[in-house]
Formats: structure tokens, C-alpha cells, sequence
């Protein structure tokens, strides 16, 4: 703070003789009391001129209030600075010969009885810091402590104290009390309309000050800030010549030009002593400390320009003073703000009013409550059809946020990580909801059918081979395809009705959102539901039911989808008709599927079956030149194939390299399709060796499940999950809400509006409006009066 320059002379001249000014400042500043004690009372954050009183444990802030105050209470035996603020209101009163002090109840404006013993004073800081504490279960509050002290030697002076800075935490207090004192004392001191006293002991010097770069964080040209040099005398006797007290009394270079510390020294006698004796000691530290400036450093100090700076009654004048300027300055504003904090709270009580009387008018409230729902329905429409507001950037969510929030995790089965594009955006409803449908596309295919033991195909094979014929073979391909798709696929699409369901949930709160600024913007909220709780919360557990309803329904509608594709009356597995290659083969019933050596799969020709033997007319033209096959190894490469079969109608020229290929239909972003023969599908990943009827089959079980998963995902699920979740939001949602919400009878239905006790707190609430509007109304009459005496 820029703090003028006064000589002993002026400071020394009284600063109003006028009886009639002296009046306007005692009212001004008891009018400021009462918008204070309103203000802590209701919560109010109104810019009055304050004191607050900062710095570390140990410098001098206890003793120099008890100073200001003029009496002691033992302030420092309570360490009523470090835990919660404390508000002292000083009022000069020339009839209190002994000090009367006050405490404001808690949560109210109202004081209780004067208290004169230091000792009850104490006492009751102590029990309601502890109390406080112990119910919000923290180290310390901001919620101020306020005191009223009533005081012929007290001036008319309001300082907030606040905890002291510390470096650590007391034995028994969290390690985290430090910075939240630092943090709690940063946000009393932050509102510019405060003026901050800081305290610093005269022992440190101005470049190793702990916390001066504290305060200038909050103030960083000292414009508002008093900085106070305490314990002065402590460094007296190291001066003893005139320009090194005036050096030091100047702290150039450290806090600038206009910038002046006050320095001052209070008693250092903590024994029992009276009132009286207190402030002559005061009055006689004050007097020690000019005399030794003057009389014992070698050509004293520059008292005309470093005079008014020095003692505890300059201190005392300089805050009286600079509060009442400030005061003076804030009334017009004071007065403005008065004003219209009244015109809110008589909105408030209007609304509360109209809330008791919609009470007792059932038609009334159902109208409201259907447009309300009405309202929610239609901004819900237009946020899955496409909507940019409210704002994406804040209630959008990008997809890993979706997981993260929804707690469901990634794809099951899905080791990649997927990241659909437009990932990194702040989507919601529509957008959002394609946003999931092509994450879900991109986790389907990147599934491969899985590997599949060769006992499991054995089982599969071998039963299928007592059906006769070779048809057996190309069956059991298709069910390992079919049982791999149950068993793969049924999961992502539960997931990805879970995914889209969450979707849908979060945009009630954006409708919510979306409907309140448009009843502000168009000023259609005669009928506002904001303050019907039951209603509100009842019309949310309605819609989150329809969207869960409609996610069990999904789920069964897409696993019917995959019930048809994976079905053995499907005919998905042979429209493609990928499975030729395993005409060639032989009877099922000879496949040997064992994982042996190659020399160990020969096989006697006598423990060939004679139906083994070709058909006469199906292979040469001489019986004697017919070649009985040998059963092929599970790993050897089947030599069968220079044969002309002939079935089902269907001329199969089958070269040396097996089958003819076929590419499957779908090339699942950027991945190479499964490819048959020999069929290289995955055979450097599950064991196998090109051309065995093992390899043969599990890659014609591969082609079979990526054309199952492409019917499956690109004609069936899409359509199905958006008529079975954005349809009915669109066309039935209202529907729903009202059968569920208001078509009950007036009894039920006033259920939502009048719950047990909800009259009651309503009517509360309205008391404690009016409560506020009368002590508000009587702080705007004072200052009312304080403009005309300006």
C-alpha cells in the first residue's frame, strides 16, 4: 500500500474535532458491522472494506490485536490463529469501562450475551474451532469465528486474523495443514476490496522473508498491503549510527519506493496484569523505543520522514483511518449491491411462494410437469439427431473418457487398442452413438477366429463322419466356425449395447442443461420444475429404465441375429461356397489328426478298408490300374487331387495345389483376409503344417467365421441397434415417461411434489428468505441514510 508521508507534527494534530463528523464515522462504521456480521451470517459475498491480518506463527499478530483491543484474553494460549479464521469487530464505546465481548451464533446473524472473563473468551474460541473441525473432519476452516468487543480504549477497527503460516504440521495434524493454511489464508486475502496486514518479525531480514513472496503472489506491488516490522526493539541496539537506522527504516530495495513498513514493539510481561496497567506498558514501549532512536544512535533517525512509521499508536491511527477512507469510498457501491441482492431475494420468496400455492393446485403442476417432460423429451430428440449445444468442448466426452466413465473397460477378447476415428473428440448423442457403432465394426474385425485344439476338431469331425459320405467334413468346419462365433462375437455385442446405452443415459443432463438456458434465454420458466426434487429425480430413474429396457431388449434382438447366422439351417456357410477343397478328401473317418513326426503316419495298405477303394467308372478305365490311397498324415500334404470328381451336379477340376482359392469378402480395415490353401491361415501361429486336413479345416472354419461376422456386422447389427435404441427415444420415449410418470391418480402422482417433510422445508427455507430480506433490507435503509449525510 501506498502509505503517505506524515510529520510528527500532523500526526500528532487531532484528525477530527468536529462532534458531528465523529457521529457520521461511528455510523458508518456500525452500519459496516452489521453488513459484516449479515454477510458471515448468510453467506453473502459482499465487497466490504476489510483488515485481514496475515504472517507466520511467532510474528507478533496475537499480541498486536490484543493490543488493538486494548485487553488481553490469552489469544496466544488458544493458538486461535491457526486453525480458523477469527473476525474482531472493535467498536469504540465510551460507556463499556470494561471490555464486552460477543459471539455471532453460528449460521446466524444474531449475537449472544456479553462475556467479560478473558478466560471464558478463550475457552469458547477453543470449544467451537475444535467442534467446527471435528464435524467437517479437516485441520482447518475458512469459516471465520466472528467477535464483537465493545470497549471504551478500543478504536472502531475490523481485522480478520487468520491461521498463522507454518513450515510444518503439528504433532497429531495431517502433513497436508501446511499448505492448506497457505491456500485458505491465499483465498481470504485474495478479494481486492481487503486490506492485507502483514506481519513480520524485525529479526529477518527483508531478502530471506519466508513469506513476502507469499503475499506478493496476492499483491504484487504491496497496493493494498500494510506490512508491520514487529518485535522492533529487538533490533535496535544493532544501530548506532543515523544512517544505518535510516537505512534500515527506508527497506530500499526490497519493497520499493512507496512502500513504508510501520515498526512497532508491544510489551513483552505476559504475567496477570490489569487492563489499565496493559495499555500504560503499551504507551511506555512506544515512548523506550523514540527515546533510544533519538537519544542513544549517533544523530538519531530522519524522524520527519520516518517518525509517523514508528510505534504502536501510529499503527493504531494509520488502520482507524485508512478503513474509514475506505469505508466512505464504498458506500455508493455498498449501496448499489445492497440493492440488488434485495430485488434477488424477493424473486426467491416469490418463487417459494408460488411453489406452497402449486402445492394445493394439482392441475397446475401437471400441466407444468408435462411441458417440463415434454421440453426434456424434445431436447433429447435434437441432441441424437444433431446438436452443438450445450457446449461439446464441456459436456462431450472422447471415447477413452466413454470407457473410463461408463466402468466398462475395453472390448472383451480385443488385445489391441482400438481407436476409431475422431477418438479424440468431445462427442455426445448422435455423433457419439456412430462414434461407438464404428468402434464396435473396428473390435469385430479385428478378431480372427481363434485356434481350435485338435482334439476339439477331432470330437466335431469324427462325429459328424458317422453320418456317412464326405459331407461330414464340410459340416464340421461350419460348426467350428459357428461355435467360435457364439463364443467371440456374443460378447462385443453385449458391450457395445452396454456402450450405446451409456450414451443415451448421459444426455438427460445435457437436455436438463439444454432446456434450462433455453426457459432463460426465451424467459419461459414461470412454471420451472428446478426446485421439485422428487419430481426431477423421478423423471430421471424413468428415462434411465427405458434406456435400460431398451438395452435388454438390443441384446436379445442382436443375439437372435447371431442365433440365425450361426445356426446349422443357416446356409451363411456354404453361400460362398468356400469349402470345395475338402471334396478331394477322403472319408472323415480316416483322418488322422494326431500331431505325429511325418515317417510315423504310414500306414499298411492292409489296414485299408476295402470301401476305401474308388468307384469303378470314377477313376482309370482298368480295375488293375486302380491305386489304392494311403491315409494321409495329419501334416502331409493330400496327393489325391489329380482326380475328376463329380457331386452335387458340380464339375470340381481340382489342380495340384488343392482347392481353388477363394478371398473372403471382407477386407477388415487394412488386414489381410484369410486365405485357404493350404492354406495359410494362421498356421505359423497355432502349429500346424500347410496342406494337413487340420490346417485344411480350421482354414475353412476361418473362412466360415469371417463371412458369419460379415453378414453378422454389416447387415444385421447396425440396423437392428439403431432401431432398437434411437427409434423408440424418438417415438415412444414421451409415451413412456408419460404412462409411468402421470397416469396415476392425484394422490401418487403428488407423491413427487409432497414428499414426507417437503412442505416443511420448503416452508423453511422461505423463512430463512425472509429472515435474509429483512436484515438486508435494514443494512440498504442505513446506508440509504449514509449517501444523504456524504
Amino acid at each position: 500500500m501506498t502509505t503517505p508521508v506524515r510529520t510528527p507534527k500532523a500526526r500528532r494534530a487531532p484528525m477530527d474535532t468536529s462532534s458531528s463528523s465523529a457521529d457520521a464515522t461511528k455510523t458508518r462504521f456500525e452500519a459496516y458491522n452489521r453488513l459484516q456480521a449479515a454477510a458471515v451470517a448468510f453467506g453473502e459475498k459482499l465487497p466490504i472494506p476489510e483488515i485481514v491480518a496475515l504472517g507466520g506463527q511467532s510474528d507478533g499478530k496475537s499480541s498486536l490485536l490484543e493490543a488493538l483491543l486494548g485487553f488481553r484474553f490469552n489469544v496466544r494460549e488458544v493458538e486461535m490463529g491457526t486453525r480458523r479464521p477469527l473476525v474482531l469487530q472493535m467498536v469504540h464505546d465510551p460507556t463499556a469501562l470494561e471490555p464486552r465481548c460477543r459471539f455471532q451464533d453460528e449460521d446466524s446473524e444474531e449475537y449472544g450475551s456479553p462475556m467479560v472473563l478473558s478466560s471464558a473468551i478463550a475457552d469458547l474460541i477453543k470449544t467451537r474451532t475444535e467442534s467446527h473441525l471435528r464435524t467437517l473432519q479437516a485441520a482447518v476452516s475458512p469459516k471465520p469465528i466472528v467477535m464483537r468487543a465493545e470497549y471504551a480504549h478500543c478504536p472502531n477497527l475490523t481485522i480478520i486474523d487468520t491461521p498463522g503460516f507454518v513450515l510444518k504440521a503439528k504433532k497429531g495434524e495431517p502433513e497436508s495443514t501446511p499448505a492448506e493454511i497457505l491456500s485458505m489464508v491465499k483465498g481470504l486475502a485474495s478479494p481486492p476490496h481487503r486490506i492485507l496486514l502483514f506481519l513480520q518479525q524485525s529479526s529477518v531480514e527483508w531478502c530471506s522473508s519466508l513469506w513476502l513472496d507469499s503475499i506478493r503472489e496476492i499483491d504484487p506491488n504491496f497496493k493494498r498491503t500494510i506490512i508491520v516490522v514487529s518485535k522492533f526493539d529487538n533490533r535496535l541496539k544493532e544501530f548506532t549510527e543515523k544512517w544505518e537506522i535510516d537505512s534500515y527504516l527506508s527497506a530500499s530495495g526490497y519493497l520499493g519506493d512507496n512502500t513504508h513498513p510501520f515498526f512497532v514493539a508491544l510489551p513483552k510481561d505476559r504475567g496477570t496484569i490489569s487492563n489499565d496497567e496493559f495499555r500504560r506498558q503499551i504507551s511506555q514501549v512506544d515512548g523506550d523505543v523514540l527515546r533510544h532512536m533519538r537519544e542513544s544512535i549517533k544523530g538519531g533517525f530522519s524522524e520527519e520522514k520516518f517518525g509517523s512509521f514508528v510505534g504502536f499508536g501510529s499503527l493504531k491511527k494509520y488502520l482507524e483511518n485508512e478503513l474509514q477512507k475506505r469505508y466512505k469510498e464504498a458506500a455508493p457501491a455498498t449501496l448499489a449491491l445492497l440493492e440488488q441482492r434485495c430485488s434477488e431475494v424477493s424473486l426467491e420468496i416469490s418463487r417459494m411462494d408460488s411453489k406452497l400455492q402449486a402445492t394445493s393446485d394439482v392441475a397446475h403442476l401437471r400441466r407444468a410437469a408435462m411441458l417440463h417432460a415434454s421440453s426434456i423429451c424434445s431436447h433429447l430428440g435434437a441432441l441424437i439427431d444433431g446438436a452443438a449445444d450445450p457446449s461439446p468442448e464441456q459436456w462431450g466426452k472422447t471415447t477413452e473418457e466413454e470407457q473410463l466413465h461408463s466402468g466398462i473397460g475395453a472390448w472383451p477378447g480385443v488385445t489391441s487398442s482400438i481407436k476409431p476415428p475422431n477418438s479424440s473428440l468431445k462427442l455426445y448423442g448422435g455423433a457419439a452413438f456412430e462414434r461407438v457403432m464404428h468402434e464396435f465394426r473396428c473390435a469385430t474385425y479385428s478378431i480372427e477366429c481363434p485356434q481350435v485344439s485338435r482334439e476339439k476338431v477331432a470330437n466335431i469331425l469324427l462325429a459328424h463322419a458317422g453320418r456317412g459320405g464326405n459331407g461330414g467334413v464340410m459340416e464340421a468346419a461350419a460348426e467350428i466356425a459357428r461355435a467360435a462365433a457364439r463364443a467371440w462375437l456374443m460378447p462385443l455385442l453385449d458391450t457395445a449395447c452396454d456402450r450405446l446405452a451409456f450414451v443415451l443415459q448421459s444426455l438427460f443432463d445435457l437436455a436438463i442443461e439444454r432446456s434450462r438456458t433455453y426457459e432463460s434465454q426465451y424467459q419461459q420458466n414461470a412454471d420451472s420444475m428446478d426446485g421439485y426434487v422428487g419430481f426431477l429425480a423421478s423423471l430421471r430413474c424413468t428415462y434411465s429404465n427405458f434406456i435400460r429396457d431398451l438395452s435388454k431388449q438390443c441384446k436379445q434382438l442382436v443375439r437372435h441375429h447371431l442365433d440365425s447366422v450361426t445356426s446349422p439351417y443357416s446356409h451363411i456357410c456354404y453361400d460362398s461356397d468356400p469349402i470345395n477343397h475338402l471334396n478331394h478328401l477322403q472319408s472323415a473317418t480316416f483322418f488322422d489328426l494326431t500331431d505325429l513326426p511325418l515317417s510315423q503316419h504310414t500306414t499298411p495298405k492292409e489296414n485299408i478298408p476295402p470301401n476305401q477303394q474308388l468307384t469303378p467308372g470314377k477313376g482309370t478305365d482298368k480295375e488293375s490300374q486302380m491305386t489304392v490311397p494311403e491315409t494321409p498324415s495329419p501334416d502331409q500334404p493330400d496327393n489325391n487331387n489329380n482326380h475328376k470328381k463329380k457331386e452335387n451336379g458340380h464339375n470340381n477340376n481340382n489342380g495340384g495345389e488343392g482347392g481353388r482359392k477363394r478371398q473372403a469378402r471382407v477386407q477388415p480395415y487394412g488386414r489381410n483376409s484369410n486365405k485357404l490353401n493350404g492354406f495359410g491361415y494362421g498356421n505359423e501361429d497355432i502349429g500346424y503344417r500347410p496342406g494337413s486336413p487340420y490346417a485344411n479345416i480350421c482354414s475353412v472354419s476361418a473362412q466360415h467365421f469371417a463371412r458369419i461376422r460379415e453378414v453378422l456386422i454389416e447387415r444385421n447389427v447396425p440396423s437392428a441397434l439403431n432401431s432398437g435404441f434411437l427409434t423408440p427415444c424418438r417415438e415412444r420415449l414421451f409415451l413412456v415417461l408419460g404412462m409411468d410418470l402421470f397416469a396415476v391418480n392425484d394422490e401418487k402422482f403428488m407423491d413427487m411434489f409432497v414428499a414426507p417433510g417437503a412442505i416443511e422445508g420448503i416452508q423453511n427455507e422461505r423463512q430463512s428468505l425472509l429472515k435474509r430480506q429483512k436484515t438486508l433490507q435494514s443494512c440498504l435503509n442505513e446506508f440509504k441514510n449514509l449517501s444523504r449525510s456524504l
